[in-house]
């Protein structure tokens, strides 16, 4: 006796012609005896055999190719409750899948062009993309350089198979590589981030080298954009050559402050030692004109002491001039010193810009709203940011090349620098965005601002190789509300912008 059939659509065959051998009527209820005795269900079922096929019918529908619409045809018949409709649609049913042709695994493969392109495709995805991404792992790499070759030489449904299973197996294992490669890079961000801390807090306030552990420490607290990273080191690496020549600098003032005080002290023994021999020499007058006998010998005495003390005289002014001069020259190498480390700090601060443009960054920017907003709530003033974003930016990159772009964000920072007031300040947002943060403004002053800057720039063309261009921007402006945040105020500075890129661009819309 051969073994039950386990799927659906074979068990309601079976019934089927079961019920048409025994010549039985297909009514539900004999429909249910003999597809229950087919799946070996017990006989006290709670549910009928309308239940039964509306099961089968919904199992039908989610069957891709002629059986979905077969069993969409018979829900929407059990919803009628037309039996007789059921049973031809589960006779045809029955029929269509006892005629389904069965593939042998030794079939040759097709040799269209479609199936042939997409067998060079993955031969190719394999041998080239994917084993130059699993470079770091041999293994797996030499799996995918295996597997592109099975592709390209699998003739039978078989051989077509067996890539297939070892394909699965190799994504398997590249899902785990991935993860063991995530749980690392999370490892070592995590020891990154600790590393900088902890210098973070050793560097004191002010430190010149505290701009670049900050800037670090914001870039790693986020995701890891390559673009971001290159921009960062680029940026860190000017700051580190010219603190690096600063630093030479303060150690060379600070070699000559070393050997001024060694100077200053070797002049001071010469004094200590020029004090110690006069008074021995006082002391031998002393003696001598104890002795004298006549007023001659006294008197050779008496200028023999004048002489040596106006010698000792000019030694000691001699020595004070020499160290008034010495203690100038160490006042000096001492303000060199302190400008030196300003400008160290200040390299640090370079870290806030932005390369390309000299405005400031998204860093820089944070530094400015906060501080302007604490100050704006402080005082009770209003605060106004702006968002401008250049009109056909990317016609003109694809027009003129991306050297064009980068010099026409460089003509609208000093356009926007040079035509607002010097507490206003501006930071680019990302790509072809800029921010103006303008402290003591109202909504309506911000716009007359922005409006006038679209003026000056219709006045200050924009050159490149000898031809003029007329650069336009789209702003949005937004009143900040007390205690409204950055992400908040910058939202819907956002919103008005696109309003104003809809309305027809060039346009500058206050945030309602």
């Amino acid at each position: 006796m051969s073994s039950s059939p386990a799927n659906p659509v074979d068990i309601a065959r079976e019934a089927f012609r079961q019920l048409a051998t025994r010549r039985v009527a297909p009514t539900p209820d004999a429909y249910r005896e003999a597809y229950d005795a087919i799946a070996g269900t017990p006989p006290a079922r709670t549910e009928g055999a309308e239940t039964v096929l509306a099961a089968f019918a919904s199992y039908a529908s989610n069957v891709q190719g002629d059986m979905s619409t077969s069993g969409r045809r018979l829900a929407q018949l059990l919803r009628e409750r037309d039996w007789d409709g059921c049973s031809r649609t589960l006779v045809q049913i029955a029929d269509r899948a006892g005629r389904r042709p069965q593939i042998a695994l030794d079939t040759p493969l097709a040799d269209d062009d479609s199936a042939r392109q997409l067998r060079e495709l993955l031969q190719r995805t394999l041998t080239f993309a994917v084993a130059s991404l699993l470079a770091g792992s041999p293994r797996l790499s030499e799996e995918a350089e295996a597997l592109g070759a099975a592709v390209r030489q699998a003739s039978t449904q078989q051989a077509l198979a067996d890539v297939a299973a070892r394909l699965k197996q190799l994504c398997y294992q590249i899902e785990i590589r991935s993860g063991d490669i995530a749980e690392t890079q999370e490892l070592l961000l995590r020891l990154f981030r600790l590393l900088l801390g902890n210098v973070g807090e050793l560097l004191e306030d002010g430190s010149w080298m505290r701009g670049q552990v900050e800037s670090v420490q914001e870039l790693i607290s986020g995701p890891l954009d390559q673009r971001a990273l290159e921009d960062a080191t680029r940026n860190l690496k000017e700051v580190i050559f010219k603190q690096g020549q600063l630093r030479n600098s303060i150690g060379d003032v600070k070699a000559t402050v070393k050997n001024m005080m060694k100077t200053f002290i070797d002049r001071l023994g010469s004094v200590a030692t020029s004090t110690d021999d006069f008074q021995q020499k006082i002391g031998g007058f002393t003696e001598r004109i104890s002795r004298a006998t006549d007023i001659v010998e006294l008197n050779r005495v008496l200028d023999e002491v004048l002489v040596e003390t106006r010698l000792l005289q000019s030694e000691a002014l001699a020595s004070r001039d020499n160290m008034i001069a010495a203690q100038q020259e160490a006042e000096d190498a001492e303000r060199k010193i302190a400008e030196l480390e300003g400008k160290l700090r200040e390299m640090s601060e370079l870290a806030r810009e932005d390369q390309l443009t000299g405005s400031l960054n998204r860093r820089g920017l944070d530094d400015i709203f906060t501080r302007e907003a604490a100050r704006a709530d402080r005082r009770d003033t209003p605060m106004c940011i702006a968002l401008l974003d250049l009109d056909d930016f990317k016609r003109l990159n694809d027009t003129h090349g991306h050297m064009a772009g980068d010099a026409a964000l460089r003509h609208l920072v000093r356009v926007v620098k040079s035509t607002l007031r010097s507490i206003d300040a501006i930071a680019r947002f990302g790509g072809e965005e800029f921010l103006i943060v303008m402290p003591e403004t109202t909504a309506e002053d911000a716009a007359a601002a922005m409006v006038r800057l679209q003026r000056e720039l219709t006045k200050h063309f924009f050159l490149h190789e000898n031809e003029k261009m007329l650069i336009t921007f789209s702003a949005g402006v937004a009143l900040r509300h007390p205690d409204e945040d950055q992400e908040a105020v910058v939202r819907r500075a956002d919103q008005a912008m696109y309003q104003a890129k809809h309305e027809g661009k060039n346009r500058v819309v206050i945030a309602r």
